[in-house]
């Protein structure tokens, strides 16, 4: 150890601090200076990255400093074995010595003995190779597969980006063509403009006086003048004129540009063609950088709006007029007119007030108004109404060649209790008239049914009581052949005669059926002779009606009846086409609490098929299902095929057309339409019915007409129809039913609060209250009434109605008398001695005092003697005395008439 300084050793020292910062190489700084408006200026960095390329077989060698931050790999100090200085280890420390297992670096041995394997040991190591072998197989084929995944993905892809390149490459050609053509349209246009400039700066170009070549303007005292650029002529300012600092001569082409309201700019003079590209002497700024080499031009807009405002304004050419054919509506508001006819709403509204009339532009007009508006101003009308929004839906020609044969539609008719449904039940082999209230038939039916020569019939069932008329003029109205059925031992009925004359109405042939010739008093003559007198000739008599005598009790020419239907079809050759959008009629209509609303349809024309869109009357609906008349559920009907359609919004009325419809909105628009003219319809009513409320009022003061309210709720629409009709013909003028409400469907709670209201009763026909009508009606003490029998119904509301009739007032003469003497009785007054002339005279009779023809007063009788004795009557031939009530005033020679008053209830 000595104090004396090795000459090639270092002072140690502490390098100052240095902010850690990363530093990208390869990277050229440098500063731009951005030109604002206004003189505002702004430095940005710009940075220039050199980007290195790497070949395919060179290798990115480290840079030098990369190499001197590369820290030395760390060695562990071991102390030395000799105890030498230095701590370094032996050349070959960083690798392991070679030597044996077992054995220690330098070959010593370690002392540690290997033992052998065991067979165990050896039979679970070749398991585990089989298995290692065995896994190694399946990831090969695993592997394998998916590598063909990749493949057939991969050729997909490529097809996939051929295509995509493809689509491509006819774009851009497609979008070189389009610009091709804006650029060459440019170009003309831009052509035109310059010769159009050209023209223009022409003439004052030529009155100005030619200047001297190079001559310059002198500039005026105050003036700033620029320096020129370096080897140019300078001129000599004039006295007190400013200097201006040099600008380059990029800076004195630009424009600037000022925010507040200056001098106008003038146009821009044609630049003159550049001899040779110059040099860019501006300052560089990131605009001059991209716009370097680019002649700026004016843009595609700004050419249009120069062009629109040197000619657009400059000429004012009137427009030429648009005449439109405009359609006009029934009503229509003014803003929906004036954007049919492209006008203004307010020339519309000021025309309107030409003719006197103040309206807003929400206001509804007439048609007549509308076409007189739109003729003024020059266009042609095209009128509509609203029900052309039903046209085309019902009787659309087909063509011959479309038709195909389709099924008769047989309606039976007949009075009631002539074996109508027994006939029809008898040829289907069922027993619905035993499902029948009270063994009549109260709704309208549909069935089909295969004849002997295995041709299909379609037959309506309807019902014969004097109620169902309506339900009757439906089924002729949809039938091909009449089936009147007459029973032999009754003869022509009523309701025979209405059904003869609902089928001469729809004009259809008529096949008489004589049924129950059975029994022992049949009479079948007698009901041949009875036809002739309703100028019914059948063809036994010589006439052209064909009848049948049958027996549906045991089963008697049932198969002549189906010959002869069909034979009069083949005469008709009744044909539609099915392959069309179907048509027909609903026979009838209820509300099903399980199903919703349920239509009974004929169809008549076309196929109707499940989710096809139908409309009837106001409802409208998607079909949900079709079921048949033997309850199966079918996918489609032809013609003539009897089915109930699922599916409507709501229930629809019996006797509504039906037909199919392309869309939603059409059958919205349709029912939209039929809703508003229902409505009309029943304002129209109501208001009828409030004048008629008027009247019944003054009827009320005179002869006190009452009224019976009602609120009526049945199973089906044709029930409610036949109930009402039948109660309104039971009204008198002093008595009448009045329907609050009528409608298809169960009993609800709304209706027993609606009777509580109006203080009515409710009758329910072939339905029942839900529970909760039923409580409320309890609560409230409202009565219901449950039938299923029609006659017993209108029986019970005209009992009803006749305990509202006053009862009327029957006189019973009993005697005369003529009084012979007055008597003058002190504490009684005058007492008339009489001899009884003809009759009994009776105590407590009334009484009339007749003086010469004339009644004097009329009265009771207080008190009658016979002698001295008070007796109860004194008869003919006998003398009594007479006193009465409240009248004194007898005279001899009077005649007494004594009669007795009766009180009759009236009924209807």
């Amino acid at each position: 150890m000595t104090d004396t300084k090795n000459p090639g050793e270092k002072t140690l020292t502490v390098a100052q601090p240095k902010t850690l910062s990363l530093k990208r190489s390869g990277v050229e700084q440098g500063v731009v200076r951005q030109s604002f408006s206004h003189g505002r200026t702004k430095a940005v960095v710009v940075e220039k990255v050199k980007r290195r390329a790497h070949g395919p077989e060179q290798k990115s060698e480290p840079t030098p400093q990369q190499a001197s931050q590369a820290p030395a790999r760390p060695q562990s100090p071991r102390p030395p074995a000799g105890g030498g200085g230095g701590g370094q280890r032996p050349a070959g420390g960083g690798q392991r010595p070679a030597g044996g297992p077992g054995q220690r670096p330098g070959g010593r041995p370690s002392g540690v003995v290997l033992r052998t394997l065991t067979e165990e040991e050896r039979s679970a190591r070749a398991l585990a190779l089989a298995d290692a072998k065995v896994r190694e197989a399946e990831e090969r084929k695993i592997a394998e597969e998916e590598a063909r995944r990749r493949k057939e993905r991969e050729a997909a892809e490529r097809a996939e980006r051929e295509a995509a390149e493809a689509r491509k490459r006819e774009e851009e050609d497609r979008r070189r063509v389009e610009d091709e053509a804006k650029r060459k349209a440019e170009q003309e246009a831009k052509k035109r403009f310059g010769d159009d400039e050209a023209a223009k700066t022409a003439a004052p170009a030529a009155a100005r006086p030619a200047k001297p070549a190079g001559t310059q303007p002198a500039p005026t005292a105050g003036a700033r003048t620029a320096t020129p650029a370096a080897g140019a002529r300078t001129a000599t300012p004039a006295p007190g004129a400013r200097t201006a600092t040099p600008e380059p001569e990029e800076d004195e082409r630009r424009p600037v540009r000022r925010s507040g309201a200056g001098p106008a700019r003038p146009a821009p003079a044609p630049k003159p063609a550049k001899a040779a590209p110059q040099k860019s002497r501006g300052r560089l700024t990131v605009v001059t950088a991209l716009d370097a080499g680019e002649e700026r031009e004016r843009s595609v807009a700004a050419f249009r709006r120069r062009v629109q405002r040197l000619k657009g304004h400059a000429s004012n050419e009137p427009k030429e007029k648009l005449v439109r054919e405009v359609t006009i509506p029934e009503a229509i508001t003014i803003q929906e007119l004036a954007n049919r006819m492209a006008e203004r709403a307010v020339d519309v509204i000021k025309l309107l007030m030409k003719q006197g009339q103040m309206a807003k532009i929400t206001d509804t007009i007439d048609a007549d108004t509308a076409q007189l508006i739109a003729e003024e101003l020059g266009h042609t009308v095209k009128r509509v109404s609203e029900a052309d929004v039903e046209e085309g839906l019902f009787d659309v020609a087909d063509a011959p060649e479309d038709l195909v044969q389709r099924p008769p539609v047989v309606t039976i008719m007949g009075h009631v209790d002539h074996g109508k449904t027994s006939l029809l039940d008898a040829i289907r082999k069922t027993n619905v008239v035993g499902g029948e209230a009270g063994g009549i038939t109260q709704h309208i039916g549909a069935y089909q049914v295969k004849s002997p020569s295995g041709d299909k019939i379609t037959f309506i069932d309807t019902p014969g009581h004097a109620a169902f008329t309506a339900m009757r003029a439906r089924g002729a109205r949809v039938t091909d052949v009449v089936v009147l059925v007459v029973a032999a031992d009754d003869g022509v009925m009523p309701q025979t005669v209405e059904a003869i004359q609902h089928a001469k109405a729809a004009n259809v042939p008529m096949i008489v059926a004589i049924n129950k010739i059975d029994k022992p008093d049949a009479k079948p003559e007698r009901v041949r002779t009875e036809l002739l007198q309703h100028e019914v000739q059948v063809e036994s008599f010589g006439g052209e009606t064909i009848e049948i005598e049958v027996s549906a009790k045991q089963k008697t020419n049932l198969d002549k009846l189906l010959d002869m239907i069909g034979l009069q079809a083949e005469i008709l050759e009744l044909r539609a086409n099915p392959n069309r959008a179907a048509e027909g009629t609903v026979i009838e209509a209820k509300l099903d609490r399980g199903r919703g609303p349920v239509a009974t349809v004929l169809v008549q024309r076309g196929t109707l098929k499940v989710g096809d869109i139908v409309v009837a009357g106001a409802e409208w609906g998607r079909v949900r299902a079709l079921v048949s008349d033997t309850g199966a559920s079918i996918d489609s009907a032809g013609p003539s095929v009897p089915v109930e359609v699922l599916g409507f919004n709501g229930t629809p009325e019996a006797g509504d057309r039906l037909a199919v419809v392309e869309n939603e909105s059409r059958a919205r628009e349709v029912t939209d339409y039929r809703s508003h003219q229902k409505r009309e319809k029943q304002a129209a009513r109501a208001s009828g019915m409030r004048g008629s409320l008027e009247q019944m009022m003054s009827q009320l003061k005179t002869s006190g007409r009452k009224e019976f309210p009602l609120l009526i709720k049945a199973d089906v629409q044709g029930s409610v129809e036949a109930i009402v009709g039948a109660l309104e013909k039971l009204g008198t003028d002093e008595v009448a039913a009045r329907v609050i409400l009528s409608g298809v469907g169960g009993i609800t709670e709304s209706d027993v609060t609606l009777a509580e209201a109006s203080g009515t009763a409710i009758i329910g026909f072939n339905v029942r209250a839900h529970k909760e009508a039923r409580e409320a009606a309890e609560r409230l003490g409202i009565e219901i009434r449950y039938y299923n029998i029609i006659y017993d119904l209108v029986d019970d509301v005209k009992k009803a109605m006749s305990g509202l009739l006053p009862p009327t007032t029957r006189e019973t003469m009993l005697g005369n008398a003529q009084i012979q003497q007055v008597f003058n009785i002190t504490k009684v007054g005058k007492v008339a001695g009489c001899k009884v002339t003809d009759g009994v005279v009776q105590r407590g009779a009334n009484v009339r005092l007749i003086r010469d023809n004339v009644v004097i007063h009329e009265g009771k009788l207080s008190q009658l003697k016979h002698l001295k004795d008070d007796v109860r009557e004194v008869t003919s031939g006998h003398e009594c005395g007479m006193s009465f009530e409240n009248y004194q005033d007898m005279r001899v020679g009077d005649v007494i008439e004594c009669y007795r008053v009766e009180t009759v209830q009236r009924s209807l």
